[in-house]
């Protein structure tokens, strides 16, 4: 699978990416409601912005699929377009995404997932500490916290 850099050009391709990604597969799991608030959020002046300019990933094939570290210790941004999705390319950025971290030193990975990325981070090796809720837009979701052990910590 081909991945590139996430280059500062790239902003708006990201938003566009996040927004297929909700509109193209999230019904299956939550409301219309729900998808609507969620998202929402892709346009939203300053909801994604300092993640965007700060954060540092990846984009899998032609622009299929992003993931984003933001701080470096947390999978901030995890999405991929409804008609590339179940083709690896989420499987291919958790593994750099990954790689990147034990480069840096880290022992784990944190992330807050909705319920479409949870299985794919389960089958990773990703653990789910606890649910917990938020409101988007007035809308209630669930999502869940996860972490990901890099390598053991040393005693």
């Amino acid at each position: 699978m081909a991945l590139r850099p996430i280059h500062s050009g790239d902003h708006q391709l990201l938003r566009e990416i996040y927004a297929d990604a909700i509109e193209t597969q999230a019904a299956l799991l939550y409301t219309p409601e729900q998808v609507r608030a969620w998202a929402a959020l892709a346009w939203l002046p300053g909801v994604l912005d300092r993640t965007l300019r700060e954060g540092h990933g990846w984009i899998s094939g032609t622009d299929a699929a992003f993931a984003i570290r933001d701080p470096r210790d947390r999978l901030s941004l995890l999405y991929c377009r409804g008609r590339e999705a179940r083709r690896g390319h989420g499987s291919a950025l958790l593994a750099q995404i990954e790689d990147d971290a034990r480069s840096d030193g880290l022992e784990r990975l944190r992330t807050e997932a909705s319920q479409l990325s949870r299985p794919l981070l389960e089958r990773r090796g990703w653990l789910v500490l606890a649910s917990e809720s938020i409101t988007i837009g007035g809308v209630p979701f669930e999502r869940y916290r996860m972490e990901r052990l890099l390598r053991q910590p040393r005693s």
